[in-house]
């Protein structure tokens, strides 16, 4: 077997990871390095990083059809998606084989943040879904699915790790082949991208969306206030806290949301570390 991984994020260098050498990968796509963190450093993609190590070559082409000769001139079998960041346009479409590992069950949460999107809803359940790649946005032909539970503690983190491990081994069945598609059923719904709006946390809305959002954005995006208090971890509470009220009695930190109160166990400052709500009011009396 010999294929072309194309990914970018995170979850993607993790599946690679975890996929080879059964993969054989001979090229790793990715997007270009990119400013991230608080100093703005130019950094390479988590793909890219990870195929450095795994010691196969890495592409960063600005548009993906400036690679597409060079892909050709390696003959993948089978091209593999995960998590690339960017639409995947002719001749590649129709000229290969694409398999998209795709961390929902589709057509749940089709688009760019399905794993943030399900604990933001509190669903039970999410999976893997391993896709044939169409024109449409995440909307090709299955031929594997997995469910995975999401457990009440579970963070981006800890999920996407699982998720990762499952893709890899769904992945990996997959290209062994006979391949069957089967095109999605039911009503598709869209995990739309992640934007600056979707960190803060609302006191409009309930205490359990919030709790659930501050767990969908750990540890790689961020839940914060409105004043810019960042908030790593947080609980649902029974204190009386009068919504929007940011209050500290006996030590403990609590936000009043529409209905009930979350309590803020580790929260960040602009600028500064993360600690627990007991540190931060020892500098921050109110």
């Amino acid at each position: 077997m010999t294929s072309v991984y194309i990914g970018t994020s995170e979850f993607a260098a993790a599946v690679l990871a975890a996929a080879s050498p059964q993969l054989g990968a001979t090229l790793a796509v990715t997007r270009p390095p990119a400013a991230k963190g608080r100093g703005r450093r130019v950094q390479p993609s988590p793909v890219a990083t990870m195929a450095g190590a795994l010691g196969i070559a890495v592409a960063e082409p600005e548009r993906l059809e400036e690679v597409t000769e060079e892909i050709a001139a390696l003959g993948p079998e089978v091209v593999v998606l995960c998590s690339y960041g960017a639409i995947v346009r002719e001749p590649l479409l129709s000229r290969y084989e694409i398999l998209n590992v795709h961390p929902s069950l589709l057509p749940r949460w089709r688009g760019a943040a399905p794993i943030e999107r399900a604990i933001m809803a509190g669903d039970e359940l999410t999976g893997v879904s391993i896709m044939r790649l169409v024109a449409e946005l995440d909307a090709g032909p299955v031929c594997a699915a997995q469910a995975l539970a999401i457990c009440p503690d579970d963070d981006y983190g800890t999920l996407s790790d699982r998720l990762a491990a499952l893709g890899a081994k769904l992945l990996l069945e997959a290209l062994s082949g006979p391949r069957r598609y089967v095109e999605q059923e039911g009503e598709a719904c869209y995990a739309e991208k992640l934007g600056a709006p979707d960190r803060i946390l609302d006191p409009g809305q309930p205490a359990v969306a919030l709790e659930r959002r501050v767990r969908a954005l750990h540890p790689h995006v961020g839940a914060r206030l409105a004043d810019g208090l960042g908030v790593a971890a947080a609980r649902v509470a029974q204190e009386p806290v009068a919504t929007g009220e940011l209050a500290a009695r006996d030590g403990r930190l609590y936000l009043g949301a529409s209905p009930g109160a979350l309590e803020l166990l580790c929260v960040q400052p602009p600028g500064r570390r993360a600690m627990d709500a007991a540190s931060y009011l020892r500098g921050h009396a109110r």
